[in-house]
């Protein structure tokens, strides 16, 4: 099992930074991926940066402004979220997935993400 605890979000204007961060406790040896996703009232669930293995992989509608890092010593991963837009706000979702199978997936319990002037 695995518990995630994420924080940072938050409301900004236009323009403003924030940074995310999702810790991972529990079974986190098998952790093979770590990673955010965001959803909007009434808009599907979307993939916005994920950290696979040594790899990273982040969504082309955020790639310029959005950065995705990984401390494997503390089980976090961090979302660094610049130049926000309106269109950015969403709830912010965690997910690990362990042994690299979706059956494993674990999400974390989301935070908001507001931006508006």
């Amino acid at each position: 099992q695995v518990e995630l605890v994420e924080t940072g979000g938050g409301s900004v204007q236009p323009g403003g930074s924030l940074r995310l961060s999702c810790a991972a406790s529990g079974s986190t040896s098998s952790i093979t991926a770590m990673g955010w996703y965001r959803q909007a009232p009434g808009k599907e669930r979307e993939m916005v940066a994920m950290s696979i293995n040594d790899d990273t992989t982040v969504a082309d509608s955020v790639k310029d402004r959005f950065t995705i890092s990984r401390d494997n010593t503390k089980n976090t991963v961090y979302l660094q979220m610049n130049s926000l837009k309106p269109e950015d706000t969403a709830v912010y979702l965690c997910n690990v997935r362990l042994w690299s199978a979706s059956a494993y997936d674990y999400w974390g319990q989301g935070t908001q993400v507001t931006v508006s002037s």
